[in-house]
């Protein structure tokens, strides 16, 4: 049983922020804007008296119990419910927020255009010099954050709520995967003319006919006659339902793949940091075009639509009789379009050796990185600043033994293949591991609130050993801690700012950076529901009874693995590609004859460029960097212990 014991605060203002209604980007009111300015005069200056509220959400579990909707004008009192005219639809406002795959070959002719509309404050000193080279092509970041309710325009330009995903009247079925649900804040992100019309499918993991979760789910959705409530089929009495898929089919014969992190859940729509991936527009097959997708091993390439097709139906077959219309369904489109992988994880005991054309877990992660080119820091000097690194940055992490012999040689050693020389082999990335610490759970916008979200565990024998090994790997979210930090940097590197420290991470991120001390490429990055857990990966390599190697895993999780290289065009034999990290846009920045990027940094791109063109495609970033690395009394935020400092509301946290 959880508890905030809390008094009345002394500045009245900072309840009234928590009431507000959801913003969205482009109907910003000033007078919102005033109030969530001072959140942050709050947060820094006032430590109020400790007030009084009840609290239960601790746990992810718990939230399903919440509910809360939006009370924001719903869109459709403005416009039309037939579809927008061909010109809106390639308006910059529009194309801000279409998927990346859809942007690439507008987007250099449309980047002058956007800049005057969506931060006008900025103009000055974005305008001059600013036109990309006539050999690069920009490509927007395949990945979005969400919008976060109690920030300004400038922290959620480029990002998504869920009624930017579920508003478009054209929807007329949604097939919804997630952990955790809330009715009601689901309808209503649906245009009002037509929520009652579209056929929504709601996939959870509660297969227990007595489960709370469970029985409140379907009390909610007797209330919508065109709603359908499925359960995940879960063969492993430790495994969850965590993830976070939306598939939409459109009256203008279209469908729509979104793979994101949030549960739906308002709080996770709120004041968190969460993210999304979404496909572009996928048409139905041309009937002669039409072929099986087998069950068997393929040579279709990584990063591919086919494979990407194949492994999600793979997928989607795993909940047996559940999903079987939704599979018949997308069989019937074209993925041609998609540029990335699914990594994902179904529970049971898989075969490593089979002919299987879908891995899971980390099998999955290890068999995709073999298609991956990185790039050769080697030739550059060699030293150890120059390493590659992978940052994993979760919001959970579990159990992972006294030792960290699953950690290094399950997971990393998955994580650290690529395709290339074998005389990068000896250049294995070092990795970090983002975790907040409670300090900055007590700074971020909901407070103690969001910690509920959040959990490791550290007081066992057992977990003190875990947090032994785990703690030179372990950084900041936020990076702005007043302790330096053990082992950091003396070189003086420019923040780098996201606009998320404030907003506690729910987000799931999995990134490897070419240059370990600069950052400034990526070799490739993974979105995903999956946390650090075995349960999500899958153990260490087994065998089974045949003596064949297997992998057990007992979670559903879902991501997508993008790497630069998959956004050249075909027939461009001579592009090459790089992906760059971008921040507060989605948008990468261009370099200029000098060699640097339009803010400043050194581009990260190399070559001649009279000789080939350039790719250049952004990641949109969840977090500062440089990174910093925990001090030496520093801990990770445990839900289940308690914390008695008051945050900057005034709350104390307990766990009972």
């Amino acid at each position: 049983m959880l508890k905030i014991y809390t008094r009345l605060p002394r500045y009245t203002h900072t309840p009234l922020i928590r009431r507000l209604p959801s913003v969205h980007r482009r109907r910003f009111n000033p007078i919102v804007r005033g109030l969530a300015t001072t959140v942050w005069i709050t947060m820094e200056n006032n430590r109020s008296a400790k007030r009084t509220v009840k609290d239960t959400d601790l746990g992810e579990a718990d939230e399903a119990q919440k509910g809360g909707s939006s009370r924001a004008t719903p869109r459709s009192l403005s416009r039309a419910v037939s579809p927008p005219l061909k010109k809106r639809r390639t308006s910059p406002e529009k194309r801000e927020s279409l998927p990346a795959e859809q942007q690439v070959e507008q987007q250099p002719e449309q980047q002058p255009e956007q800049q005057p509309e969506q931060q006008p404050e900025q103009q000055p000193e974005q305008q001059p010099e600013q036109q990309p080279c006539p050999s690069q092509r920009i490509v927007k970041s395949p990945f979005h954050l969400t919008t976060i309710r109690s920030l300004g325009h400038a922290s959620n330009k480029d990002t998504i709520s869920l009624k930017d995903l579920l508003g478009d009247p054209l929807i007329k079925e949604c097939w919804e995967f997630n952990y955790l649900h809330d009715i009601d804040f689901l309808m209503n992100a649906f245009d009002q003319d037509v929520r009652h019309l579209v056929k929504v499918h709601v996939v959870h993991g509660f297969w227990k006919k007595e489960d709370p979760n469970r029985l409140q789910i379907q009390s909610d959705a007797a209330r919508y006659p065109n709603i359908i409530t499925h359960h995940a089929y879960l063969p492993e009495p430790f495994g969850t339902h965590h993830s976070k898929m939306m598939v939409l089919f459109r009256a203008d014969d279209t469908a729509e793949i979104i793979i994101h992190t949030a549960n739906l859940i308002p709080k996770d729509w709120g004041n968190m940091t969460n993210a999304a991936w979404i496909s572009p527009r996928l048409p139905l097959l041309k009937p002669e075009t039409q072929h099986s997708t087998s069950s068997t091993r393929s040579s279709r390439p990584a990063g591919s639509g086919e494979k990407f097709k194949i492994d999600l139906l793979n997928y989607l077959r795993s909940y047996r009789a559940a999903c079987k219309p939704l599979v018949d369904q997308l069989s019937e489109y074209d993925f041609s379009s998609i540029r990335g992988s699914l990594i994902a994880s179904v529970p049971g005991r898989h075969s490593l050796v089979d002919d299987f054309p879908t891995r899971w877990g980390w099998a999955a992660v290890k068999e995709t990185l073999k298609s991956v080119p990185v790039r050769q820091t080697t030739e550059q000097g060699g030293n150890d600043g120059e390493k590659p690194e992978v940052v994993i940055q979760i919001s959970s992490i579990a159990t992972l033994g006294p030792t960290d012999n699953w950690l290094k040689n399950t997971l990393f050693e998955a994580l650290s293949g690529f395709q290339g020389p074998k005389t990068l082999s000896s250049r294995k990335p070092d990795f970090k591991v983002i975790f907040p610490t409670p300090d900055e759970i007590r700074k971020s916008l909901d407070g103690y609130s969001s910690g509920g979200s959040i959990h490791t565990k550290i007081q066992s024998a057992q977990q003190a050993k875990q947090l032994q090994y785990l703690r030179p790997i372990f950084c900041h979210w936020a990076n702005d801690s007043s302790d330096d930090g053990v082992g950091t940097t003396t070189t003086v590197i420019p923040v780098r700012e996201a606009g998320r420290q404030r907003a506690a991470p729910h987000i799931k991120t999995f990134i490897r950076y070419a240059n370990q001390k600069t950052k400034d490429g990526v070799d490739w990055a993974l979105l995903t529901s999956a946390n650090l857990s075995k349960q999500a990966w899958g153990d260490a390599q087994s065998k089974n009874s045949s003596g064949e190697p297997q992998v057990r895993i007992c979670s559903y999780e879902i991501g997508v693995l993008v790497w630069p290289e998959l956004f050249v065009d075909g027939g461009s034999q001579k592009r090459k590609a790089v992906m760059i990290p971008t921040f507060l846009t989605d948008t990468p920045s261009t370099r200029n004859k000098e060699g640097t990027s339009s803010e400043g940094e050194t581009a990260a791109t190399s070559g001649n460029d009279d000789e080939e063109s350039t790719v250049v495609v952004g990641l949109r970033m969840p977090y500062n960097l440089p990174l910093q690395r925990y001090g030496q009394q520093e801990v990770p935020w445990v839900a289940t212990a308690n914390h008695l400092e008051p945050d900057w509301m005034g709350q104390v946290w307990r766990h009972e």
